[in-house]
């Protein structure tokens, strides 16, 4: 890697993830996931994971950047098949913040962490010059429990997987896009931002096996499932005619020359399982407030060297679909 670090090394797609692995390969970080690993102990598996949010503006319609700290750190262990159970909370907050504005977030994160039912446990606060930070960033880390006999990784989608997600994409980014008034026209969207742990458990209560989850943030849906397609080697085709994307947000996108596959989610998740075990998990996603628009939106064809992902259009038309190139947004999380 040479010269400097830009916007776009932080923006999900394919800048970051070659960072991400240069600088994983350097310090020989043991896990493959990089933000979430999974640990042997003599009382079953635990997974952890790490995160820091930074969200412009950090009050949105649907969500602040309190609630994304605690719900973003509960995904990424559910991700794991993991039910959540311990919080670390870190602030790094701008001078002359108000407090009123602090205590706003300290509220919404207490509020997420009871809806999320995990504990937070140890913490930290620093202080930064004004112009240091914008306005207040926060690092989450979070343990959790792996259900017995589940193995979730990116590394495992398999030939003949069928492709489910949970509910609309795109919701978090639009929200955030129209969070920032820079538009001459008004759009009501709200962040999707929600904690997955009653998906997990009612997957593992109703006994559908699954190879992979995994919860499509920044880069989006697109960006998602190009990392499943490269880190299992498969050849990945999914609908766009079945891609659950709220007439909002389409419009929204239409109007700024965007596709909504690659606008970030907070509160969905893409399962990978047997066909055989699809329709019950539709059938029980569907109970759930925050899955109730699940749906079958593609499936794994085969096995691919480099991995690949394309959409058949509307109109019948097959195209790739690649991982996320640039930076089309502000930073979402």
């Amino acid at each position: 890697m040479n010269g400097r670090i830009v916007l776009e090394h932080g923006a999900g797609g394919r800048l970051m993830h070659e960072l991400i692995k240069e600088i994983s390969t350097r310090i020989n970080v043991a896990s493959r996931g990089v933000d979430k690993a999974v640990f042997r102990t003599p009382n079953g598996k635990i997974a952890f994971t790490t995160d820091s949010f930074v969200m412009k503006p950090p009050v949105i319609k649907g969500c602040d950047i309190g609630m994304l700290s605690v719900n973003g750190t509960v995904n990424d262990l559910v991700t794991m098949g993991a039910k959540p159970e311990y919080l670390s909370l870190s602030l790094i907050i701008e001078e002359g913040l108000e407090r009123d504005f602090l205590m706003r977030i300290i509220e919404s994160i207490r509020e997420a962490s009871e809806k999320a039912r995990v504990k937070i446990v140890t913490g930290d606060i620093k202080v930064v010059e004004k112009g240091g930070c914008d306005k207040i960033f926060i690092n989450t880390s979070g343990i959790g429990k792996v259900y017995r006999g589940v193995v979730s990784s990116t590394l495992n989608a398999k030939p003949g997987d069928v492709i489910i997600v949970t509910g609309s994409i795109g919701d978090h980014g639009a929200a955030v896009l129209a969070a920032r008034g820079e538009f001459q026209f008004e759009v009501d969207v709200s962040s999707d931002c929600a904690p997955l742990t009653s998906v997990l458990e009612t997957l593992v209560k109703k006994k559908v096996i699954f190879h992979t989850l995994i919860d499509p943030t920044r880069g989006g849906l697109a960006t998602s499932l190009n990392e499943v397609a490269e880190s299992s080697r498969v050849a990945i085709e999914v609908e766009e005619e079945s891609i659950p994307v709220k007439e909002e947000v389409q419009g929204f996108c239409e109007v700024l020359g965007i596709e909504p596959f690659y606008l970030g989610c907070e509160g969905r998740l893409v399962i990978f399982t047997p066909e055989d075990y699809a329709d019950r998990a539709v059938r029980s996603l569907k109970n759930l407030e925050v899955s109730r628009d699940a749906c079958v939106i593609g499936r794994v064809l085969g096995k691919s060297k480099k991995g690949e992902v394309k959409i058949k259009t509307r109109s019948g038309g097959l195209r790739s679909l690649p991982m996320l190139q640039g930076i089309p947004l502000p930073r979402i999380c």
